[in-house]
C-alpha cells in the first residue's frame, strides 16, 4: 500500500529539510586529500537506483563514473564505488566517513549545501512532468490542482514535487516504493496506475526515443546544476577536484557559441556522435556500453577534452540526415565515400578502415566459383548502401542478376540472418562484418569477393572544414596504432566462440572430480546457497576450467567476471582460481537477488539469474516486459521469456526496449548449455566421472 498525502506549506517545509538532512551520524573518519593519497583509494558513494541503460540521445549514464575514474587515475588512486540503497542516505554516509565523495547525479541546492561542499557543476538538468499517453492533458500549471504526482522519497524529484505542492495545495503526492525501477515507474504511468511523475531531461530525452506510451508535459522546475559532494572538512580534496574539472574542461560553460563549428563544439564542450545500435557500433552487454565505434567516439572526445553524447539512428540514411540537419556532429559507421553522398551534403574523413565486399550464402548452397554463377540469383541489400552500387555495376556484366531492396532499417546482421533462414537468397557484406557473424554462427558462409578493397570513413556535414581537420588528424594519429589495433582485434578478430559450441562436458577431470576446483566451488556454493554442480556447469561454460581465460570484452578468470564488476565486489586478481570463483559466485548471487524483484517463479529464478549474468539484467528485464506484451509468461524462462530475448535482436523490438539491441541467441544458448551440462553432471556417478577421459 502506497502512502498518499497532501502537503500544507509548513509541513512541506519541514519534510523538505528532513528529506535532505536526516539525523547527523557521528563522524567516523573524514579523510582529506593527503590521507586519501596515502590509502591509494578514493571511495565514491553512489545511489543504487541510478540504473545503467542504453542512451539513444544524450550523455551515457556512466559518464560521472568515467570522470571520477579519470580524476583518480591522474592522482594514481584506485576507485572504490560504494552503493547506497536510498538516495537520502548519501549525505549521512558521507558525513559518517563511509565515503570520500558523492558522485550520483546529485542536484546542488541550498539545503544540501549547508551540509556539504559541492564541486563546480558538471552538467545541468531540467525536470519535466510526465503523464501517460491517455491521461488528461496539462495545459498549464494550474491544471495540477487535484492531480496526483508519484515520486521516490529522498530524490530531487521529491523535493520538486513538494515545491509544486506548496504552490498548488490541491496537488497530491504519492510515494513510489524505492525498489521500483525507472522502467517499472513509467509502465505504471503509462497504464494509469500513477497519474503523473517527474523525470530529468537527460533521461527523458533518451526514453522518448523508444517509448511512445508516455508524454512529456510541463517543465517542473528551473534548470538545476549537478555536482559532486565532499565533506566540508575536506577542503584540499575539493580544491583538487575543482582543478581537475576546470583543467579538463568538464564544468558547465554557458557562453554563446562563436565563429565556426569547432568553436561551437568547444564552447558547449560536447561532441555529438550518431551511430547504430548494433554489435559492430554501439550496444550494452553485461551492463557495459560497448562497440567498436563507441570506443572510437569516446577516445576522440577524451583526446579533445570534450564531453560526448550518443544519438542512435534507425538506419544509415537517418544518420546522414542527423548530420545534415545539425542534430549530430559526426556519423560513425563503415561508410564508403561516393559522389552521390558528397553531392547530398556530406564530407568524409580520411580512411579509418578498409574492407572487401564478399558474397554471403546459405551454408547448404552450391559453391559459387565466379560471377557467372550468379545468373538468376537474387541478392538482397539496402538501396542506400554501397553494396547496391556494387550489384548495379555487376549487372552490366551479368544482366540476369536480380537485386532486391530490403528495408533501410535492416542492418547487415539482420540481412545475413535472413539468408540463413531462407528469407533472402544471398547478400553482400564487408569482410570484417562477415567474420564477426561467422565467429557467432555456422549457418552461412562467405563466398567470392565482389570487388577490390574499399576505404571507409567518418561522415560530417559538408563545409565544416575545421571539424574535418580535427577528425583527420585524430585518425592519422590513431589508425593502426596500439589503441586502434586493440579495439579492432577485440570486436572483429578475437575468437568469441571459446565455449559456445560445446554442448557437453568433455573436459572433466579424472579421479572422481568433476573439475579441478570442486572444493573451492563447494565452499562458496554453500556460502551463497547454490548447487555446486550447477556452478561447475556454469564455470565450464564460461572458461572450460581455464583460470587464465580472457574474453573479447575483457571478462577474466574461471567465471569470466568483468574488471569493473570485480572492483564493485571488492575482489581482485581474477586469474587467481579462488578469487575468480568467489567473484563469479558472489556476482551470480547479486544478480539473482535483483531478479527476485521481477517476481519470477522460484524454480525459474536460477535461469533468469544466469541469463542476467550473461547479458546483463537490463536486457533480461526488457525480455520479461516484451514477453508479457506478447501474452507469454513473464515468470518462466524456457519457451517464454527466452523467446522474447530472441526477438530483441530485431530492430522492431530492440528499438522499443530500454536497453536496446542484444544478440538474444547468446543468453538463450548460454542458459540452455548450462542446463544441459548440469543435467549431465547430475547423472554421473563417481566411477563414470573417473572414466570420462
Amino acid at each position: 500500500m502506497f502512502s498518499t498525502f497532501k502537503f500544507i506549506p509548513q509541513l512541506s517545509a519541514l519534510i523538505l529539510i528532513c528529506l535532505s538532512l536526516s539525523i547527523k551520524p557521528a563522524i567516523a573518519e573524514n579523510r582529506d586529500f593527503a590521507q586519501i593519497q596515502k590509502s591509494k583509494t578514493l571511495r565514491v558513494l553512489t545511489w543504487s537506483g541510478n540504473e545503467t541503460y542504453l542512451p539513444r540521445a544524450g550523455s551515457p549514464p556512466n559518464f560521472e563514473r568515467q570522470y571520477i575514474e579519470d580524476f583518480a587515475n591522474k592522482h594514481q588512486l584506485n576507485t572504490e564505488f560504494i552503493e547506497v540503497q536510498n538516495f537520502d542516505e548519501l549525505i549521512p554516509n558521507l558525513l559518517a566517513g563511509k565515503g570520500d565523495i558523492i558522485a550520483s547525479n546529485m542536484t546542488i541546492n541550498p539545503i544540501r549545501a549547508r551540509e556539504v561542499n559541492f564541486s563546480q557543476p558538471i552538467f545541468e538538468s531540467t525536470e519535466f512532468i510526465i503523464k501517460g499517453k491517455k491521461a488528461k492533458a496539462l495545459v498549464n500549471a494550474k491544471d495540477l490542482a487535484k492531480r496526483e504526482i508519484a515520486v521516490q522519497q529522498g530524490t530531487s524529484y521529491a523535493l520538486t514535487a513538494i515545491g509544486l505542492a506548496k504552490v498548488y495545495p490541491d496537488l497530491k503526492i504519492t510515494e513510489i516504493p524505492p525498489n521500483l525501477s525507472h522502467e517499472e515507474i513509467l509502465d505504471k504511468v503509462a497504464s494509469g496506475e500513477y497519474d503523473l511523475t517527474i523525470i530529468d531531461s537527460n533521461i527523458l530525452q533518451s526514453t522518448l526515443k523508444y517509448r511512445n506510451d508516455i508524454v512529456k508535459s510541463l517543465q517542473a522546475n528551473v534548470p538545476k546544476n549537478i555536482g559532486w559532494a565532499v565533506n566540508k572538512l575536506n577542503r584540499n580534496l575539493m580544491v583538487n577536484i575543482n582543478n581537475f574539472l576546470v583543467n579538463e574542461k568538464l564544468t558547465i560553460n554557458k557562453k554563446a557559441p562563436v565563429k565556426n563549428e569547432w568553436d561551437i563544439i568547444s564552447e558547449r564542450r560536447t561532441i555529438r556522435f550518431v551511430m547504430r545500435n548494433n554489435i559492430s557500433s554501439y550496444y550494452m552487454w553485461k551492463g557495459e556500453l560497448m562497440g567498436f565505434h563507441y570506443e572510437l567516439a569516446r577516445d576522440f572526445a577524451k583526446a579533445h577534452r570534450l564531453r560526448y553524447e550518443i544519438l542512435v539512428a534507425p538506419d544509415n540514411q537517418a544518420m546522414f540526415e542527423y548530420i545534415k540537419q545539425g542534430k549530430a556532429d559526426i556519423a560513425l559507421g563503415f561508410f564508403t565515400p561516393n559522389q552521390y553522398r558528397i553531392e547530398d551534403g556530406l564530407a568524409f574523413s580520411r580512411p579509418y578502415h578498409y574492407a572487401t565486399e564478399q558474397l554471403v550464402t546459405d551454408v547448404n548452397d552450391p559453391v559459387i566459383n565466379g560471377v557467372e554463377d550468379l545468373k538468376f540469383r537474387n541478392i538482397a541489400v539496402r538501396k542506400s548502401s554501397s553494396y547496391w552500387q556494387t550489384i548495379s555495376d555487376l549487372q552490366t556484366l551479368v544482366p540476369e542478376i536480380v537485386v532486391t531492396a530490403v528495408p533501410e532499417t535492416y542492418d547487415t546482421e539482420r540481412i545475413i540472418d535472413g539468408v540463413a533462414t531462407g528469407e533472402f537468397d544471398m547478400t553482400i557484406a564487408d569482410n570484417h562484418l562477415i567474420d564477426l557473424e561467422l565467429s557467432l554462427r555456422d549457418d552461412v558462409v562467405a563466398s567470392i569477393n565482389m570487388g577490390k578493397e574499399k576505404a571507409q570513413s567518418w561522415a560530417i556535414k559538408s563545409g565544416q572544414n575545421v571539424l574535418l581537420s580535427k577528425v583527420d588528424n585524430y585518425i592519422k594519429r590513431t589508425y593502426r596504432g596500439l589503441f586502434y589495433n586493440v579495439i579492432h582485434n577485440k570486436y572483429f578478430e578475437n575468437d568469441k566462440t571459446m565455449d559456445r559450441h560445446h554442448d557437453a562436458v568433455q573436459d572433466l577431470q579424472s579421479g572422481g572430480q568433476i573439475s579441478p576446483y570442486d572444493d573451492v566451488v563447494e565452499k562458496y556454493a554453500k556460502q551463497y546457497g547454490f548447487d555446486p554442480k550447477l556452478l561447475i556447469a556454469q564455470m565450464h561454460q564460461e572458461s572450460r576450467f581455464n583460470p587464465k581465460a580472457v574474453s573479447y570484452a575483457g571478462a577474466q578468470g574461471l567465471f569470466q567476471v568483468m574488471p569493473r564488476t570485480a572492483k564493485q565486489l571488492r575482489i581482485s586478481n581474477m586469474m587467481n582460481p579462488e578469487n575468480g570463483i568467489h567473484a563469479g559466485i558472489k556476482y551470480l548471487h547479486w544478480v539473482q537477488d535483483r531478479m527476485k524483484a521481477q517476481n519470477v517463479r522460484d524454480d525459474q529464478l536460477i535461469w533468469f539469474a544466469l541469463a542476467s549474468y550473461n547479458a546483463g539484467h537490463g536486457h533480461v528485464n526488457d525480455a520479461i516486459r516484451l514477453a508479457k506484451q506478447k501474452g507469454w509468461r513473464g515468470d518462466v524462462w524456457f519457451d517464454n521469456v527466452e523467446r522474447a530475448m530472441l526477438l530483441l535482436s530485431q530492430r522492431q523490438y530492440s528499438s522499443k526496449a530500454r536497453y536496446g539491441y542484444v544478440r538474444g541467441n547468446e543468453p538463450v544458448t548460454y542458459v540452455r548449455n548450462i542446463r544441459h551440462k548440469f543435467q549431465i553432471i547430475q547423472s554421473l556417478t563417481a566411477s563414470e566421472v573417473a572414466t570420462l577421459n
